[in-house]
């Protein structure tokens, strides 16, 4: 059985992932993507990429500043809504997510519903508990060259000079509908994408990479008819599991779709379904897909005053669109990938952990290694074959550490899916062995046909 601190020792240990800030004690709510994790993720990014955007032609890329205009978060309801319940133990003052310590209650959870709960705080084991009040996860900043201490006595200019760090890439998006709309006149219906970092300020992170303060989030918000909303919802909704299942290796039945109810939905969505997986330590949300009606451009509209209608090319009708949205954060689908390929087994009686990625995510397509590393021939043609496999795919690696076991044992954790060793027969007949990451089967094989 797979187990969060073993995927999380593997991370480490194998280069993909580090506690944020480690040499200084760690910083909690971030961590460092290293080598090979930071090649995972921009693969898993490249893919998605791929899958929405560059094989569809209703779809367009855009890279909004992570600054924005602070009416934007007004506009939004983020300023208002963007909230989680906070509770503070009154015995050692630790802080908490309310409705993540105690079980069977909602965010919207009151202190008599938590009380009742009779939690006990995780740090110190009492169960004294101050009221439930709502904590803003919105990173605050100052712009520009006015000091915080500066604005003390003067409201007005403290209000001017703040900031927020974006909590979600979406605005992003809708603040550039219009720009998109009167450049290229898209027909409808037709989406906008984006990837980039996010920022929640989350009351307790936890669960390694799952919740945490810096994020990066993969977001697509697609305009639609009025009329025609439920149709494109369907269509997206198939294709986001087929995503997962093609292109990030998942199993289906590792994803429960969870249709959240009325009282549980963001304060904009009319529909919510969540793509829920079965993470090592239990379910979490992988992804969510919503039903934004024209929420959104409605209330740009209203802030900006600038219109937010599109004219039909055909009939000539004005309206407003409005919005399905798939958002899909990256850490949440690298666990996802990572969890589904980490796998335990045994090879000759002894204990393998291996790593089985899809080829089209694997940091390392090839390994190339000589047999041995102190035998200068084996080593130039070893050479000549990673300069060969490394030209024409690039993502290869060389291992000359260690005996050959070890070296199999080290690419089977960073998910390998071939392992290329010249010997001395190579040099005799140009045939190498490529040894298969799955099976451990090894086969003779013509350089030339490799």
């Amino acid at each position: 059985m797979r187990k969060l601190e073993d995927i999380v020792s593997l991370c480490k240990r194998r280069g993909f992932i580090f506690p944020g800030s480690d040499v200084y004690g760690g910083f909690a709510g971030t961590w460092d993507f290293g080598p090979l994790g930071v090649t995972l993720k921009k693969k898993i990014m490249d893919e998605w990429w791929s899958y929405f955007v560059d094989n569809r032609d209703d779809i367009y890329g855009i890279d909004a500043a992570i600054l924005m205009n602070p009416k934007t978060w007004v506009a939004s309801g983020h300023v208002a809504t963007f909230a989680d319940p906070l509770v503070e133990c009154k015995e050692c003052k630790s802080r908490f997510r309310a409705d993540k310590i105690a079980d069977g209650i909602s965010e919207s959870v009151t202190t008599e519903e938590f009380l009742a709960t009779h939690t006990k705080c995780p740090v110190c084991g009492k169960e004294n508990w101050g009221p439930i009040r709502k904590f803003n996860m919105m990173f605050r900043t100052h712009v520009g060259a006015v000091l915080p201490e500066d604005t003390q006595e003067n409201p007005e200019l403290a209000e001017k000079n703040i900031a927020y760090l974006r909590p979600e890439t979406a605005q992003g998006i809708f603040t550039n509908y219009k720009n998109v709309v009167d450049t290229f006149y898209p027909s409808l219906p037709f989406g906008l994408a984006q990837q980039g970092k996010a920022f929640r300020n989350e009351i307790s992170p936890r669960d390694f990479i799952l919740r945490d303060r810096e994020c990066s989030q993969m977001e697509i918000e697609y305009f639609v008819h009025p009329n025609n909303w439920e149709a494109e919802f369907e269509k997206i909704y198939k294709e986001c599991d087929n995503f997962f299942k093609t292109r990030m290796g998942l199993k289906l039945s590792d994803i429960n779709h969870l249709e959240v109810a009325p009282e549980d939905r963001a304060h904009y969505s009319k529909r919510t379904v969540d793509f829920m997986f079965n993470y090592p330590n239990g379910e979490e949300e992988l992804m969510g897909l919503a039903y934004r009606t024209d929420f959104d451009l409605q209330n740009i509209a209203r802030e900006s005053g600038k219109s937010m209608d599109y004219r039909d090319k055909i009939t000539g009708e004005t309206f407003v669109p409005h919005v399905i949205e798939p958002s899909i954060g990256v850490e949440r689908l690298f666990l996802a990938v990572i969890s589904t390929a980490y796998t335990e087994d045994e090879v000759n009686g002894e204990k393998r952990i291996v790593l089985k990625l899809p080829e089209n995510l694997a940091p390392y397509k090839f390994c190339v290694s000589p047999l041995l590393k102190n035998k200068p021939e084996l080593v130039a043609k070893a050479k000549e074959v990673y300069d060969k496999l490394r030209a024409k795919y690039g993502n290869v690696t060389w291992d000359d550490s260690g005996n050959i076991g070890k070296r199999y044992r080290k690419q089977d954790e960073i998910g390998t899916p071939k392992c290329v060793v010249i010997d001395f027969d190579t040099l005799e007949d140009s045939t190498v062995t490529v040894r298969d990451r799955d099976t451990t089967e090894q086969t003779r094989v013509k350089i030339n046909d490799l």
